[in-house]
């Protein structure tokens, strides 16, 4: 037995990543007859003619700033005559996307597709290209929109994915490696799969209709030509397909969707609660007969929380009716419902349970502009890390902007970057940032976390 563990990945145009895309057809099948004994046989071809032309391809090239230790250097460079500009590499990748708005032209896709992207393109299926404008991403479900101005195109309907059932049939239809529309069948696995790893929020549909390397943002349809789904990702032990893919319900995607169309963002709301799993040790401490469920550990003033009576030690063993078992499960459902949702909560206060309910609130953050810090940060927009990210043992202040042209985008600061360190001083909140007031170093050195790792960023 192979001692290799499975993972969850995908690909951008070949390369390996974490997320993933869609659908390869079968080799080597015999087609059947169009009729026997004169009985029409049953196709998809008929449906499927009408969702091919909203199934589009998507290519993006991102700049990406490569820094060297020598050429940071001003001696270094005036010594040799080099310019400060740093050098860039450009990143292309690959993928698909699925026409929702025929008239506006909105293309709904993954943020691994295209987040970032500084040029993307959008390929028909006649073989018509046009730029994309980027209109938002949400890298916390993985949803992206992106908008073409392009005559004559056709979009898919979005199916009531609520409605889904284990054992409903599915195709799933994309653009695998880069090659024109292909699509594979399969059934409904699971609904509602979550604890996938990553971060970010999750809610996936299981399908094993076969979901293969370069086709993230594809279209899972039901046999009406609905869209249920945006493929994503796969589960596989060798980064090949094994017939268990995930995508985002169409619910969930056209809720995003909506969002950053109206603001460019999502806004989420938040409970106000501060919370922990509940360990076998802690369990015996609150003399509770099982180990699963959620301790809380802090309630925010004036929150939703604290208006609906929770309080320190209360312990959450039901979200909306359903078996609460962690903190995972408690932020998932945070982040998934829209603001203004009502949550009902299963509660044991002192032993005795109880029922309560309280509405989410969007988390109000706190920012800075980085210019009032440093005149070499100005353009940046420096933010509070938010209560999702806090639960998940995450400390620093998140790059919520960066103007281009600025001091810090020269020096590859990016949105999304989290910066954890000054110098040689560590970072863990906006009040330890706003600290930098008055200083001026020579060298303003940021220490910056990101997807890819730990990694020093020098502004000029």
């Amino acid at each position: 037995m192979s001692s290799r563990q499975p993972r969850f990945t995908h690909w951008l145009g070949g390369a390996l990543a974490l997320l993933l895309g869609v659908a390869l057809p079968g080799a080597g099948r015999a087609a059947m007859p169009p009729a026997v004994d004169g009985q029409a046989m049953p196709s998809l071809a008929p449906m499927l003619e009408r969702v091919t032309p909203a199934v589009v391809n998507i290519s993006s090239k991102t700049r990406v700033q490569v820094r060297n230790p020598y050429f940071d250097d001003p001696v270094f460079r005036q010594f040799f005559g080099l310019p400060a500009v740093p050098r860039q590499r450009v990143e292309q990748s690959l993928g698909s996307g699925v026409i929702v708005d025929a008239a506006k032209g909105y293309i709904l896709t993954n943020n691994h597709v295209v987040g970032g992207a500084d040029d993307i393109t959008v390929t028909l299926q006649g073989g018509r290209s046009y730029k994309a404008r980027l209109v938002g991403t949400d890298p916390d479900t993985d949803v992206a929109v992106v908008q073409i101005n392009a005559p004559n195109l056709q979009a898919l309907p979005l199916a009531d994915s609520s409605k889904l059932r284990v054992g409903d049939f599915v195709v799933a239809v994309g653009e695998p490696f880069g090659l024109s529309e292909t699509v594979t069948s399969g059934i409904v696995s699971a609904l509602g799969r979550s604890g996938l790893g990553g971060s970010g929020y999750q809610n996936f549909i299981q399908t094993d209709a076969s979901i293969n390397p370069g086709n993230s943002g594809g279209a899972l349809v039901n046999l009406r030509g609905q869209l249920v789904g945006v493929n994503t990702m796969i589960f596989s032990p060798s980064g090949g397909n094994v017939g268990i893919g995930f995508a985002i319900p169409s619910n969930l995607a056209a809720e995003v969707m909506q969002q950053l169309i109206a603001h460019g963002k999502v806004q989420r709301g938040t409970l106000g609660l501060q919370t922990q799993d509940i360990t076998p040790r802690i369990a015996q401490l609150l003399n509770l007969g099982q180990d699963k469920g959620v301790v809380v550990t802090g309630v925010n003033a004036g929150s939703p929380a604290e208006q609906a009576g929770l309080q320190s030690g209360d312990v959450l063993t039901s979200i909306n009716d359903k078996p609460l078992r962690d903190v995972n499960e408690l932020r998932n459902t945070e982040g998934l419902l829209p603001v203004g949702s009502t949550v009902k909560l299963g509660v044991l206060h002192d032993g005795k349970p109880r029922v309560a309910s309280a509405q989410l609130r969007p988390e109000k953050i706190a920012s800075v502009d980085g210019g009032k810090l440093d005149p070499r940060l100005a353009g940046v927009t420096f933010s509070e890390l938010g209560q999702s990210e806090r639960s998940q043992g995450m400390y620093g202040v998140a790059v919520s902007a960066v103007r281009p042209n600025s001091h810090a985008a020269a020096g590859g600061l990016k949105a999304g970057d989290i910066v954890i360190g000054v110098g040689n001083a560590r970072i863990t909140d906006l009040r330890m940032l706003n600290q930098l007031a008055g200083v001026r170093p020579r060298q303003l050195v940021l220490i910056v976390a990101d997807t890819d790792g730990t990694h020093y960023v020098l502004i000029q």
